[in-house]
């Protein structure tokens, strides 16, 4: 591209800023940005933590010893639901959750509190391959000590093994969080109004889209970077804490 080229792009991409910032500031469309910023948050964190619980639970049905006929069901049932969640795309189980199993059963739910739901049962089925090589990644013997004193199993894993694991997983938890950021963008399917619909909303009043994608891009990039620094300040601080002990 010729000096002239530059001089005309520059001044091309100078006007759609123009009209991206007039939408962005005069009509109102950081309020759009600011409700979509709090409802991928909202979703990414909750079900994070919907995930973490639920994962949790199905790993250490999992690794339950298999002695017994309750723990072989309770563990092909696991293993039903895993496979239901990991072999389905996200999208289609937000459209089926909203437009199908809800208005069967009479519920009603906004589109957040359905991508909540969806996002921590996706979640939970990821973290549980997770958190069971995590608790697989343990010492055997910590949790041999603890039936030892007296700890029944759940409890030893709960207080010994389990806080073990986090510690070993918590890089890949951190890329789950970062891969359900990255995610939220499906939930405008069922009407939850995210960064995607926000600047969709500028791009359409700006009849100019090149510049709020832009935008939306270099904040889920600000987003990832901030996530990616918490773990690590996270990881260094458990380092910390290991050297003491």
């Amino acid at each position: 591209m010729n000096g002239g080229g530059w001089i005309e792009f520059f001044a091309g991409f100078g006007k759609k800023w123009d009209k991206f910032v007039d939408v962005f500031l005069q009509r109102g469309g950081y309020v759009k940005v600011l409700e979509g910023l709090q409802n991928t948050l909202l979703i990414a964190v909750c079900g994070l933590l919907i995930g973490i619980a639920i994962g949790t639970l199905i790993a250490t049905v999992r690794v339950v010893p298999k002695y017994k006929r309750l723990p072989r069901v309770l563990n092909g049932i696991c293993s039903f639901y895993v496979g239901l969640f990991r072999g389905t795309p996200m999208v289609v189980q937000l459209l089926v959750s909203y437009y199908v199993l809800l208005p069967l059963f009479g519920v009603r739910m906004t589109g957040v509190q359905v991508s909540v739901m969806v996002f921590g049962l996706n979640s939970g089925a990821y973290i549980s391959e997770i958190m069971r090589s995590g608790i697989q990644s343990v010492d055997p013997g910590q949790l041999e000590a603890g039936r030892a004193v007296g700890l029944g199993f759940a409890p030893a894993m709960l207080k010994i093994v389990i806080p073990q694991a986090v510690k070993n997983i918590l890089p890949t938890l951190g890329n789950e969080f970062i891969a359900l950021i990255k995610e939220t963008s499906v939930v405008s399917f069922v009407g939850a109004a995210d960064l995607y619909v926000a600047f969709s909303y500028i791009g359409s009043n700006s009849y100019e889209f090149m510049v709020p994608y832009l935008v939306m891009a270099a904040i889920y990039i600000v987003l990832v970077m901030l996530i990616s620094m918490l773990i690590k300040i996270m990881e260094r601080s458990l380092k910390k804490s290991d050297r003491r002990n």
